[in-house]
């Protein structure tokens, strides 16, 4: 039966660090995300990222997006080398990629470290061999389902529908589906899933999702998605637990009280991750 994912279930997978971590061992997050067209998806990509509690993070990506997030976040490591988690695709087209940045992604995704598979990169997770989080909307999920053999979502479908489709793309794929929406949903192709319910219709902006992306990589490079086939699920939906709290607690924030929020952006999300990641540690 799908459970609803709530704080205590975060707080036992989020990775609090000790008096014997370092950079490395908080884990290291690795993006390609961001583009020249539309560079922003970085920069909201790596500053979540941080503000999630990555050690470090590392940015691979085009000048102008590299300039601006060196520019917000300077800590960032604009250069390529060793990883615990991947994130792509967001803010990118595929209809505008090289080919050598094509040859780059599928290495990748080939590879053994786990992967955050995002937006412009997400015709690319059928066939990889890494273990994937795909994190689609609904329209980017019926074309993931489209190149997996499988019929479209109905628009008027309700969670149970979603929650059924995605689970199958989940099987088909070989990897964990986040299907983002007013309700979350995330399956792992063992059949486990979850809901996520705790987030705020202003989170219905642009950018947000480039967040979670953010958010999803950080938590994934502390843990690493070892243990049970579900673990990568189980990641996924405490990242997306953080992000919708964080977006709450924006809204309440631009507001005057937990009743009477206000209007948010995307970098309004990721500064209120901080707050989002204390109570899920005090949780506990």
């Amino acid at each position: 039966m799908t459970r609803r994912w709530t704080a205590q279930d975060a707080a036992r997978v989020l990775r609090e660090p000790t008096a014997a971590d370092d950079k490395y061992s908080r884990g290291v997050v690795g993006m390609r995300t961001g583009s020249q067209t539309y560079p922003g998806a970085a920069v909201l990509g790596v500053e979540a990222a941080w503000r999630a509690g990555a050690g470090m993070v590392r940015y691979i990506g085009p000048e102008r997006p590299t300039s601006l997030v060196l520019a917000r976040r300077p800590e960032t490591v604009a250069v390529d080398g060793r990883v615990q988690a991947w994130v792509l695709g967001s803010g990118t087209d595929p209809t505008e990629r090289t080919d050598a940045e094509t040859g780059a992604l599928r290495e990748v995704l080939a590879g053994s470290v786990p992967v955050v598979v995002d937006a412009g990169a997400l015709e690319l997770a059928v066939g990889a061999s890494a273990p994937l989080v795909v994190t689609p909307h609904g329209r980017e999920h019926d074309r993931l389902r489209a190149a997996l053999g499988l019929d479209a979502v109905p628009s008027d479908a309700d969670d149970a529908d979603r929650e059924a489709s995605a689970l199958q793309s989940a099987s088909a794929l070989g990897a964990t589906v986040l299907l983002k929406g007013a309700v979350t949903i995330v399956a792992a192709p063992d059949g486990w899933s979850a809901r996520v319910e705790n987030g705020t219709p202003w989170l219905s902006t642009a950018g947000t999702g480039d967040v979670l992306a953010g958010v999803l990589g950080a938590v994934l490079a502390a843990d690493g998605g070892a243990g049970a086939p579900h673990r990568l699920g189980e990641i996924a939906a405490t990242a997306a637990w953080l992000h919708g709290r964080a977006g709450t607690l924006a809204a309440i924030a631009a507001g005057r009280s937990e009743y009477e929020t206000g209007p948010i952006t995307a970098l309004d999300v990721a500064a209120h991750l901080p707050f989002a990641v204390a109570e899920v540690l005090a949780a506990r």
